[in-house]
Order: structure tokens, then C-alpha cells, then sequence
């Protein structure tokens, strides 16, 4: 297997509420006998290992799901294919140029089966359209989209297709003393509803948004609450829990808003992503994130939260 190799060459500022995506495409056949049409794609490159050519594998009788292709060596490693047209109903034909994007997420590596690859490019997340404003039925896993004037790039949340492929077990959750008001923002319907159970059986009053904006345009509401009826902002939120990658406004920007605001600082902030890298976990430290976790340490928001939240008060 020959490899490409993935090189953005641009290190991010904090706080830009920027990302750099690579898009790919998946070739769909809509009538036999017509050529295939392409559907574009996008993922975080900061996710993206390598690009490698298809290895051709045949899935198994016994595969676990319909999109498992089986299993390919790479480096040390024994990684599974998924083929990501089955998980997006496409009908892909397959060919011998198609190609395997290989990703490191959630403490996982796996590759993802596309029809190929285009170029990286370097977008803010103010530039990423909800996909509800633009398309009246989408999956979970498409989280935005961002136009390029001749297509649209749909941004893909690949950690919602791993977390179907391996879904996790029910936790025992410590529950808190008395009750105290979380603030989550994700873009992620399937993670929000995680958070939002977890939460509410540690003794949590969530307040469930979308993206970093809707979270803040909250907190504003909540901060004018707060000072028209005399009353401290833990009235309304104790801690703001948040995802990194999101439309519109990122968790670094939220953070940093956050901070930034005389009222709102005090507020300690969890931020988490599938890939928390030293490089990120400095831009989380450098806008004042409290603590950052990864995805798949989701179920301990809960316990990390009431730590926080006592540690401030005591």
C-alpha cells in the first residue's frame, strides 16, 4: 500500500475560531448506466494520520456491521476498515483508486473507505452553515456544512459513527450532594443526549445548546438575569460543559468569551474532543479551560464537574 502524506503546514491561533478540514468525496451511482456523482466531505485534519491506497478487502461473512471491511496492518498497528458510503446510504462503486483515510480519534485508529481525496482547506467556524438551515433531513453524523460556491462540504463528526459501531456500556454515576445548573453546548445530537443523561442522574440540571454561540447567547441571557434581579450568576449556571469542534463558535472562542467577561469568568469550563494533543491542550490552558478531557472519557464529565464546581466554593 502506497501512502500520501498529510501535511497542513498552518499551526492554528487560539482562540480564531478556525479549523483546517480535508475534503474528500464519495462517487454515488443514482440510475445504472450513468457516470456516478460526487457527494463532498469533510473531516478535521488534526484527526487524519495518513491517506493510503484501497487495500481491496472483501468484507467478512461475520462482520460486526454492514460497513465493516475488515482488517489492515499499518505501522505496529491492526486498524479497521469501515466503508463510510454504507454508513451514509451512497450507493459507491467500488474501484481500484479509491482510498482509505486513516484517522486517530477517541483513542482509536481506523480508516475510513472513500472514493477520494481533494485538498485541505483552512475555514472559520463561523463559515459552517447548521445543516437543519440548508437540508431538511440529515444524518447525526453530518454536522455542518460549509459552501464553496460550486458544491457544499458536509463536515462529518466520525466519533458519532464510532460511537454506533461500539456503543458504550451503562456507567454507575456518583451523584452530587445537592443540585447544580450545567450549561452544554455540542453539536452532536447523540452526545448531548449522553451528557444531558449522565448529568441528570449526577444530580445535574442541564441546559442543552447546539454550538459555542447558542451556548454564549445563553449565558448573556443569563448574566442580565443575574444583574437586573440582584443576584449571583451561580443562580442561574455553576459550570459551562463543551465540545472544541463546533459551528459558528468553537469551545476555545466560547472559553475565551467566557473568561474575558467580568461576570462570566468565574464559571470553570470543562472542553473536551476526540483528540486532545499537547498542542491543543495548550490553546485550552491559554483561554482558561479548567479541565479538558477526550470523548472517550465522556462518562467522568459528571464526577470532574461536582470537583470543580466544590473546589470553587470551598
Amino acid at each position: 500500500m502506497s501512502k500520501l502524506a498529510i501535511d497542513t503546514g498552518i499551526l492554528l491561533e487560539t482562540g480564531t475560531n478556525e479549523l483546517e478540514i480535508l475534503e474528500f468525496y464519495i462517487n454515488e451511482t443514482l440510475k445504472e448506466g450513468q457516470p456516478p456523482v460526487k457527494n463532498y466531505f469533510g473531516i478535521n485534519v488534526a484527526k487524519v494520520m495518513q491517506v493510503i491506497e484501497t487495500p481491496n478487502l472483501e468484507p467478512p461473512e461475520s462482520a460486526p456491521h454492514p460497513s465493516f471491511m475488515g482488517t489492515i496492518p499499518l505501522r505496529d498497528l491492526i486498524l479497521p476498515v469501515l466503508d463510510l458510503s454504507v454508513w451514509l446510504d451512497l450507493n459507491m462503486p467500488k474501484t481500484e483508486r479509491d482510498i482509505v483515510i486513516v484517522t486517530e480519534f477517541s483513542k482509536s485508529v481506523t480508516g475510513f473507505l472513500v472514493s477520494g481525496v481533494i485538498e485541505i482547506h483552512r475555514v472559520g467556524w463561523g463559515e459552517v452553515i447548521p445543516p437543519s438551515s440548508v437540508i431538511s433531513q440529515s444524518t447525526d453524523s453530518i454536522i455542518g456544512l460549509v459552501d464553496k460556491g460550486d458544491h457544499f462540504i458536509q463536515l462529518l463528526d466520525l466519533e458519532t459513527i464510532l460511537t454506533q459501531f461500539e456503543p458504550d456500556d451503562g456507567l454507575e454515576l456518583k451523584r452530587a450532594d445537592k443540585e447544580y445548573k450545567v450549561l452544554v453546548a455540542d453539536d452532536s445530537a447523540t452526545i448531548r443526549t449522553m451528557l444531558e443523561n449522565n448529568l441528570s442522574k449526577a444530580n445535574f440540571r442541564p441546559t442543552i445548546t447546539t454550538n459555542g454561540s447558542e451556548a454564549l447567547k445563553t449565558l448573556t441571557e443569563y448574566k442580565q438575569l443575574a444583574e437586573e434581579s440582584g443576584k449571583d450568576i451561580n443562580e442561574f449556571v455553576d459550570i459551562v460543559v463543551s465540545d472544541i469542534e463546533m459551528p459558528l463558535m468553537d469551545g476555545f472562542s466560547l472559553t475565551k468569551n467566557i473568561k474575558h467577561d467580568p461576570i462570566l469568568k468565574k464559571l470553570p469550563v470543562i472542553l473536551y474532543s476526540s483528540i486532545i494533543t499537547k498542542e491543543l491542550r495548550h490553546k485550552g490552558d491559554s483561554v482558561g479551560a479548567d479541565m479538558q478531557i477526550t470523548k472517550p472519557d465522556l462518562h467522568t464529565i459528571p464526577d470532574k464537574a461536582i470537583e470543580l464546581i466544590e473546589g470553587i466554593s470551598a
